[in-house]
């Protein structure tokens, strides 16, 4: 029997260090950076910056259930970010950078609820609150070409300034 790819749609902050995460996971066929979660439709970069479209800047991934489970996916989001700080991450300041998960289906929704949980419950941020949010997810508006493999176009792993 064939597996059917699936999608799994996260906002983490700046778009382009968290598509570098997940293309790098074994058995992701491919991310795409835009937005997702607002009211604007088809928006501009410049318009989500604006904050007044209510979209956050997300990673819609692709991927082969049979290779990867949408845990590992999980896990790998929760690694690439702080989702203790809301609408902000590191130096991004605004709503576009909000700690999201956008739902495809009740599958998805049951685990990544677990997996908030199962964070929140570790200890991992002393008592900090997840404000990740859980929606279901909607239109997705890729961002423009040159978002795209942003980092791997310039040949960088992360944006991650160290």
């Amino acid at each position: 029997m064939e597996s059917r790819n699936e999608r799994a749609t996260f906002a983490a902050g700046c778009f382009w260090g968290v598509e570098a995460a997940f293309r790098n996971v074994e058995g992701v066929l491919s991310t795409a950076v835009g937005y997702t979660g607002g009211s604007t439709v088809d928006p501009t970069y410049e318009q989500v910056c604006s904050h007044e479209t209510g979209h956050a800047e997300a990673v819609q991934v692709t991927y082969d259930p049979s290779r990867v489970s949408y845990e590992k996916l999980l896990d790998v989001f929760w690694a690439s970010h702080d989702p203790t700080t809301r609408d902000r991450q590191g130096p991004d300041i605004g709503t576009q950078y909000r700690s999201g998960i956008f739902v495809h289906s009740p599958e998805q929704d049951t685990a990544a609820r677990a997996s908030k949980k199962a964070l929140a419950e570790s200890g991992k941020w002393r008592g900090r609150e997840i404000v990740t949010e859980i929606a279901p997810a909607t239109t997705f508006y890729p961002a423009e070409d040159y978002h795209q493999q942003y980092l791997e176009k310039r040949g960088l792993a992360t944006c991650r300034i160290r």
